[in-house]
């Protein structure tokens, strides 16, 4: 039953980063009151502060929903967006826990590393110029909603689902990346396989709409950072005892294991 009352933005932005925090889930927001998306940014925006105010810093952005595969597995329709903090970040090669997450589940990305600020309307030649080098990454995805279940600002104020990112090795930016075939693996097997073409039909397209929509919400894309270009196939849950990696066609490979 929706209700005419609602928190504050900042009572939600401290429900979402309490239930990341204590890896509790949570109830849409949507089936209880409204919630645009412009409200909903700004949620994520407050909720992400108070990650920055217990120390943590701002790393980059990740796009969500690029891919045909994802807007039909979470049943949501648009492209958004979410911000990357230095508590999010896994190293290739490491082990992380389950304990950790809600309901983590990975996906195949390209990363961008920029080298230059960008924001606001590009061309995909503007856009690439701002970009020292690509990579191949995994996104850890972890709605922090109830039976995964969300609507398009449920999933905007939980920051994008964004909870974990892997980058692999770093390549020259002039490697073509506009059809490459990229694989989730589980124990060595293939368990998700795509290319980075259902990235927007390329994954520049994903930084070009980054600059675009970071520009309208007053952000910018900053140099160092990694933009995250959103998920190539379906996500894949992740489970106790196994280990994963995605691979991408002349980029290479990254990955991780699960301890318990």
């Amino acid at each position: 039953m929706i209700s005419d009352k609602r928190p504050t933005l900042a009572e939600m932005a401290e429900v979402v980063d309490t239930a990341a925090k204590d890896v509790k889930p949570i109830a849409q927001f949507t089936t209880m009151f409204d919630l645009d998306s412009v409200d909903a940014y700004a949620v994520q925006q407050l909720s992400i502060g108070r990650r920055l105010a217990r120390g943590e810093t701002m790393v980059g952005v990740k796009m969500g929903l690029t891919s045909r595969a994802k807007m039909i597995q979470v049943g949501v329709d648009e492209i958004i967006w979410g911000r990357l903090t230095s508590g999010m970040r896994v190293t290739d090669g490491d082990t992380i826990s389950v304990a950790d997450y809600v309901h983590p589940r990975l996906e195949p990305e390209i990363a961008f590393l920029m080298g230059a600020p960008l924001s606001g309307k590009v061309t995909a030649v503007e856009a690439m110029a701002a970009v020292d080098a690509v990579a191949p990454a995994g996104e850890i995805i972890d709605s922090r909603y109830e039976n995964f279940k969300f609507a398009a600002s449920d999933v905007i104020a939980d920051n994008a689902s964004s909870s974990g990112f892997v980058v692999g090795g770093w390549a020259d930016p002039a490697t073509p990346i506009d059809n490459l075939g990229m694989t989730v693996e589980r124990n060595g097997r293939p368990e998700q396989a795509g290319s980075s073409a259902a990235i927007l039909g390329d994954p520049v397209r994903s930084l070009v709409e980054a600059s675009r929509l970071l520009g309208e919400a007053g952000v910018r894309l900053e140099p160092g950072w990694i933009l995250m270009a959103g998920g190539a196939t379906a996500a894949i849950p992740l489970a106790p005892g196994e280990s994963y990696r995605v691979v991408v066609e002349n980029l290479g490979r990254v990955g991780f294991s699960i301890t318990d």
